[in-house]
Parts: structure tokens; sequence; C-alpha cells
């Protein structure tokens, strides 16, 4: 439904509590923060007498508000524990939100000691904020390790890649979460107050039973290569031979005369040798040497490395968003209690068009379930950072 406020629209729809009234989720948009978070929270509506976990994902033309709304939505819910971050859209039920003020919010009655919230791990060092929550981790669990965490990064970190891998070394196997999206140079996360830097979120110990699934966003094109010559990020030969002459025969002729139009359509993709669904990371064309037949991509490499090239396509991503849907309900989401839903600013009305097609698919596989999520600038999984995927994490 629309309600009109002063100072602009805010447009609601809540999914409601679904199975045990442990879950709700609800989203609002508008132009004033103020109005448009008591709009939100007013939707969730009476939440579950001990609601104690929040999840909060806001729009960049909130980014300054961040703070104001988490206190908002403390004090009118009485939850005293949140996480999130912002994106350059939320999303929820069936609907998404780009390029606008917009909340989608998630409250949830979990066990007391289910979870804990922790602050920003800067780098991969002891120091660097690891030591700090290892320590809450021993004092929580003792000996045994989580089960899960949703985790939110700061893409102005370089060592996000290697923190990512040593969160889930050091804490939680299974990592799912993404990271701040924004284009006003500010990117809050939230875990119990906002703060940026590094990588915060939420472990759950491993009685809260999730399933989680990954969709990718490009479609293989051409053969899987081998690395032969590479430093740094510049891919000098592939199969013994120039990358670029490589490359070239894998696009088509038809591209390979232009090679401007494969800007935003083509990728690198490399294959992960640990995957039993046939995962594999995409990473952006920096720059195509035209002289000396390289290629330089967005990811550091080395010789024996495999790779295959891959293009964005709605039809592949749409065919395999619906290939995921089905494994998880496999596996024990069909039925989910609710869901989170972390899905790459490539995605959304840039792949699936601008009717919320991508979270319809879900809706229709999954049903009305409380979900909420964001469009983030790279997706986590696992123990790794994606990019051009959806992850999908139900709460069964």
């Amino acid at each position: 439904m629309a309600a009109e406020v002063p100072g602009g629209t805010a447009e609601l729809r809540s999914s409601g509590a679904m199975g045990t009234g442990a879950f709700r989720s609800a989203w609002a948009r508008g132009t004033d923060w103020a109005l448009t978070v008591k709009a939100c929270a007013d939707e969730l509506g009476s939440l579950p007498v001990g609601a104690n976990l929040g999840f909060l994902y806001l729009t960049d033309t909130f980014t300054k508000d961040a703070s104001s709304i988490l206190t908002f939505l403390r004090e009118k819910t009485g939850i005293e524990h949140w996480v999130g971050t912002v994106g350059l859209g939320v999303l929820g039920c069936g609907v998404e939100f780009h390029d606008r003020g917009a909340l989608s919010v998630m409250a949830m009655k979990l066990p007391a000691e289910s979870f804990r919230v922790f602050s920003p791990v800067i780098d991969g060092t002891r120091s660097g904020g690891l030591s700090a929550l290892t320590t809450v981790q021993d004092q929580w669990l003792g000996g045994q390790r989580p089960g899960f965490a949703v985790v939110h990064g700061d893409p102005r970190n370089v060592g996000l890649p290697e923190i990512i891998g040593v969160l889930a070394d050091a804490t939680a196997p299974f990592l799912v979460g993404g990271l701040a999206a924004s284009r006003i140079g500010e990117f809050p996360q939230i875990a119990d107050r906002v703060m940026d830097g590094g990588v915060t979120g939420v472990l759950f110990r491993d009685d809260v039973q999730v399933v989680t699934g990954l969709s990718q966003g490009c479609s293989p094109i051409g053969s899987l290569h081998e690395i032969t010559q590479a430093e740094g990020n510049i891919i000098r030969e592939i199969d013994g031979r120039p990358a670029l002459e490589v490359f070239k025969e894998d696009i088509g002729e038809l591209l390979a005369r232009d090679l401007r139009r494969i800007v935003g359509y083509i990728f690198a993709g490399f294959p992960m040798s640990d995957s039993d669904t046939g995962d594999y990371l995409v990473r952006n064309l920096i720059s195509l040497d035209t002289q000396r037949g390289w290629i330089a991509v967005g990811e550091p490499v080395e010789p024996g490395r495999k790779l295959l090239f891959c293009r964005r396509d709605h039809t592949a991503a749409e065919q395999d968003l619906r290939r995921m849907l089905g494994d998880v309900k496999g596996r024990g989401g069909a039925d989910a209690r609710a869901g989170l839903y972390f899905s790459c600013i490539g995605r959304g009305q840039n792949l699936f068009g601008s009717e919320s097609q991508e979270m319809k698919i879900i809706q229709d596989e999954l049903g009305d379930i409380p979900i909420t999520g964001f469009f983030a600038n790279g997706e986590i999984s696992r123990d790794r950072l994606y990019g051009y995927t959806g992850v999908l994490t139900l709460f069964r």
C-alpha cells in the first residue's frame, strides 16, 4: 500500500510474520528519513515478545541518517541488537528499490545465547580486531565454532578478500553477506552501532538452522583455459599463446572487431576447484593491451590458474537463479520461515529489468516469506568475495 506523508510519499509493504511468528520484515520508501523509518516500524506491527535481533538495510540516500534511523528502530521495537549496511538498493519479498530513499528491515526472535554481534575486523592480524572477536567467541561457545555468520564489509578496505578468508578460518566456517555500496563516499555498517572500515556482522550458533545458495549472473563462453604466463593482475599468455588472441577467439568475430563493445558485458571467470556446483569468481576486465596481447583483470593471477571468459546474460542468469532456488528448496528451504538475500548492483534492474523481477522470481519459488537484503558492491559466500552473484540464506 502507499501512504501520503508530509515531505514525500512512503510506500509500504510487509511480508508479515510466517511460521512460528519469530520473523517479521517490512520495507518503506520516501524522501524524509524520519517519516520513512516510522512508516517502516509501524508496518512491522506488534513483534513477538522477546524479539532480540534486527537487520537494517538502507539506500545511500539515507547514509548520513544511519545513526538516527538505528536509534529510532531500537527505541520503537525494543530490539537492542542490529546489523546491516548501506546499498544502492534494498529489497523485500517481491520488491526492489533502487536509486531512491528506502529501508528494508527484519526483526527476529532467537534464543538469547544463539548469536553474537561483532565489531569491525580491519585486517587479518590479531591486532586488527580478530583477537577481540575470537576472545568473545571462546567466552561464548568455549571450544566450539559458530555455525555461520552474516557479514558486511567496507569496499574501501583493500584487504577484504584476506579478511574474509581469515574470518571463515577463525570463526564460522560459512559466511554470507555483502559489501556496502554508496555513491556519496560513505559506507556505514551497523553492528549495534554505526561504524565503517572493516568487516562486521553477527555470528550464529549451529542450532540456528539455515540453508544457503549462490546464483551466478554470468554464463561461460568458450572453453576452460590455463594461464601460462602472468604477473600481478596481468595475463600475458593463455594455453601458451598470447592472452588477447585466445580472448578474441572465445568472444567471437563480431565483438573482436570492436573491443569497445565488451565493456560491462564480458568478464574473466576463475573456477573454484573445491566447488561441487561449478562456481566461479567473476572479475572485471581492467584493460586490453592490443600491442603486446596482454589482458589486465581485477584479480591477482599466477601461472597454472584456470580461467574462462563469461558474459552477462539475462536468460542464463534467470535460469541459474531458478536452479539455485530449486536446489535450496530440495535441501530444506521449502519450509523456510524467513530469508536474507544479497544481490550484486550489476543484477537487479541492470540484469533482470526495472519491475523487481529478480525478487519476484524468488517470491514465485518460495512464497510470501519475510525477506530482507540489499544490492551490494560484492557478495560474500563461504570464504570468498564474489561479483555479479545472488547469495540467499533461508532460516528453517
